[in-house]
């Protein structure tokens, strides 16, 4: 079997000598993975995205750090290696690093779970590039043209790690209208896809995948570890699942022995894929799913006095831009209102945020604001960021936050 010549690049990189100002110096001797266009102060004019920036510091002209160039973006330099450390960024660098990043994933796989996810971008060094892995079918999403010049040489080493059948390629909205690559967007560049929903397991409960054209790579792992904890606390409860999208927390709910799920989506689609994923298990419970903005279907259960032993409430992000932020603030706020009003004496309210511009703290303090001022007891028994094929390496990379709060009446 052989990989897609769509893979290949034309282009052969060249290496840039690169000057940073105090600042932008300061951020690679800190350990960033982000050097933006206003920290350099000398680059060759002709440099190309995917090029290699060599870093020079103002001490004797040593190298403080190596990176790839970025033509299309306000983050100019996306970081590969920091310090003063000779290394060659060649097949054996990126096979290392790949190595790496599969040892850290090798206790989530000890577990009955065939899906994971291989590199996190900037947190296992490949910025701007993710690789998921759903049973034997690996997803890699390329979000930035950097990368175009090495995919033939990085995609069949994840291929190789991860013992993958299939390898199909997604592209970010930018990279898609570019026309710098031949990549089809959902194209198979390694063996067969006999189906676009590849069915995989996630800690012994069995769901499925769209991976070309599902959300992300088709699915999101980062919450697993919520999931499964969810599906411990819902025997014999009745549980409601806000922004539930394909169902994740309802069918582990399910699964574990929940009485009654409910799913809440605003996209009847997700929620027909929530249904079959259910599905795909064996449970006794009943499954009820209502379509229908989230805020506006919230406040029509409290209306019938509705009440649920477990909630949980996932939202996307609601802070895409910093100038989003006060109002994700106040959707926080609300939810977390909401969902005190909806979940039953001594029940279980789980709140989630996935906006890594709203920062755990700050989320958390808005909870507790609202839950404080509710009147009813309560007591914080959880609070977990992402699963550990989400290693975090730096401040921005932290983006999931998620508070499980118990009401004592």
């Amino acid at each position: 079997m052989s990989f897609s010549p769509q893979i290949k690049s034309n282009y052969k990189p060249k290496n840039l000598a690169v000057k940073l100002n105090v600042k932008g110096e300061q951020f690679v001797v800190q350990g960033h993975p982000w050097v933006f266009s206003n920290n350099i102060s000398k680059i060759n004019t002709t440099a190309r995205s995917g090029d290699l920036a060599i870093i020079f510091g103002k001490n004797k002209n040593r190298v403080i750090g190596l990176g790839l160039y970025d033509a299309n973006s306000p983050i100019r330099i996306k970081m590969l290696h920091h310090g003063t450390k000779k290394v060659t960024i060649d097949d054996r660098y990126f096979e290392k690093q790949i190595q790496e990043a599969y040892f850290k994933r090798l206790d989530l796989l000890k577990t009955n779970t065939n899906s994971y996810r291989l590199l996190f971008g900037e947190n296992d060094g490949f910025p701007g590039l993710i690789a998921d892995v759903y049973a034997t079918v690996l997803v890699v999403k390329i979000y930035s043209e950097i990368w175009l010049p090495y995919l033939e040489t990085i995609i069949p080493i994840l291929q190789e790690v991860s013992h993958s059948e299939t390898v199909v390629i997604r592209l970010s909205r930018a990279l898609e209208q570019s026309k710098s690559h031949k990549i089809k967007n959902g194209g198979v560049v390694y063996g067969t896809l006999e189906n676009d929903v590849v069915e995989f397991v996630e800690h012994d409960v069995k769901f499925s995948a769209n991976v070309i054209k599902g959300h992300k790579t088709g699915y999101f792992l980062d919450h697993r570890a919520n999931r499964k904890q969810v599906g411990a606390w819902s025997k014999d409860k009745t549980v409601l699942d806000v922004f539930s999208y394909a169902g994740g927390f309802s069918v582990h709910a399910l699964y574990n022995g929940a009485k009654e799920v409910t799913s809440l989506d605003i996209s009847k689609q997700a929620l027909e894929i929530a249904v079959q994923n259910g599905k795909l298990n064996t449970y006794k419970g009943t499954h009820k799913t209502i379509a229908g903005d989230a805020f506006d279907e919230l406040k029509k259960l409290i209306k019938n006095n509705m009440s649920f032993d477990v909630v949980v409430i996932d939202p996307p992000s609601f802070a895409k831009q910093a100038s989003e932020i006060d109002l994700a603030k106040k959707k926080y706020a609300q939810l977390a209102e909401l969902g005190e009003k909806l979940t039953s004496k001594n029940g279980l309210l789980v709140l989630a945020s996935c906006s890594s511009r709203v920062v755990s703290q700050t989320f958390f303090d808005i909870n507790s604001q609202v839950l404080s001022s509710s009147d009813r007891p309560y007591k914080v028994i959880l609070k977990t960021g992402h699963d550990t094929d989400h290693p975090i390496s730096f401040l921005e990379g932290a983006y999931l936050k998620c508070g499980y709060y118990r009401f004592l009446n």
